[in-house]
């Protein structure tokens, strides 16, 4: 027994000395247990928490765009249903003028006996009441047609209105149910992320960030050591700065999804803001801004130009200079600074081109 119990102290001593003496860059000496697993099943290291976590919060940025991208083409379309419903009232009372005036004519041959007063006219005697009869027969016939004409393009063109506003509505009808499902998935991601943080103690929260931190430096010099930053040397031009002047100004406010400032925004929510400001708007969502703005190869990249990140293209970032972006990370974080290569680069563009 006592054997049993030096051995044991001893083990408890190695282990102890080999935490001690280890780098504080190391992560070798197993991390703390997650409160998170179940009973009878493995414990996740640390490590482990912060990459649950991390791929949580990616989710929630994947559908955080998708939301974003939702939400803005419903506010297109119900833009484009009110001018439509507009361009139908218009219409209506066109329509309503013109078939008074078609009425008006009918009237008038009636009374007349089925000819109007030029036609009328034309059976005259006098030479010079003939001939403004001739006339005034033209004027009319061109009258009845210009009304007809009017009449058949307006009726037609509230066809088209009416079939345009129904088809908006389904549009911004399945785009309200595409912004619901994704609104309900970046809710879950972000509560399930928030639950395994809170079920940590004060001091391993604090080695989570360590580890976050780490994570991220490990990828920045794995990037600058790639030589990724040999060749950038460009000069931005006067609104590459104002965007990066807009951009830097907000660092300090909380990471909101959604949010397009003042007081917080998403990652997109601050490029697309930030490009705003110098007078150049461009598209809303970090997948649009991939798939819309003109790339750039990394050595030519310059301040001001976006960083997307991730292969979905679900982040985003804006180029500074010397190797850094300004970005919003994520909930829980606010709008920082931090190393361009820091997280996996899908490609860059340039909005100012």
């Amino acid at each position: 027994m006592n054997r049993r119990h030096c051995a044991a102290a001893a083990i408890i001593l190695v282990c102890t000395l080999t935490v001690l003496t280890a780098p504080t860059q190391a992560f070798a000496a197993p991390a703390p247990p997650s409160p998170t697993a179940s009973a009878g099943a493995p414990k996740k290291s640390l490590e482990e928490v912060r990459k649950e976590i991390d791929a949580l919060y990616r989710k929630a940025g994947a559908a955080t765009d998708a939301y974003n991208l939702a939400d803005e083409q419903a506010k297109k379309q119900s833009g484009e249903i009110v001018e439509l419903a507009k361009a139908i009232v218009e219409g209506q009372a066109k329509i309503a003028d013109l078939k008074s005036k078609a009425g008006a004519q009918a009237r008038e041959q009636y009374r007349t006996g089925g000819l109007p007063p030029g036609a009328q006219l034309m059976l005259s005697d006098d030479p010079q009441m003939f001939m403004d009869g001739i006339n005034r027969v033209w004027q009319g016939q061109q009258a009845a047609k210009g009304v007809l004409g009017d009449l058949t393009r307006t009726q037609a063109d509230l066809e088209m209105y009416t079939k345009d506003a129904s088809t908006n509505w389904t549009k911004l009808e399945a785009n309200r149910i595409k912004q619901a499902k994704a609104k309900k998935q970046i809710n879950a991601q972000i509560a399930a992320a928030k639950k395994l943080e809170s079920q940590l103690k004060k001091e391993e929260r604090a080695r989570l960030l360590e580890l976050e931190q780490d994570a991220e430096y490990r990828a920045q010099t794995a990037w600058l050591g790639s030589g990724a930053l040999k060749e950038i040397n460009r000069e931005a031009s006067e609104r590459d700065k104002k965007a990066v002047a807009f951009a830097t100004s907000q660092i300090g406010k909380p990471y909101e999804w959604g949010a397009e400032g003042p007081g917080s925004y998403d990652c997109s929510g601050l490029t697309s803001q930030a490009w705003a400001a110098a007078g150049r708007p461009i598209p809303r969502t970090s997948q649009e801004q991939w798939r819309q703005l003109p790339h750039i190869a990394i050595k030519d990249m310059r301040p001001g130009d976006l960083i997307i990140y991730h292969g979905d293209a679900s982040h985003v970032g804006m180029y500074i200079g010397d190797g850094a972006i300004v970005h919003a990370p994520r909930p829980g974080r606010n709008v920082t600074l931090a190393g361009a290569g820091s997280m996996e680069i899908l490609g860059v563009v340039r909005p100012d081109k």
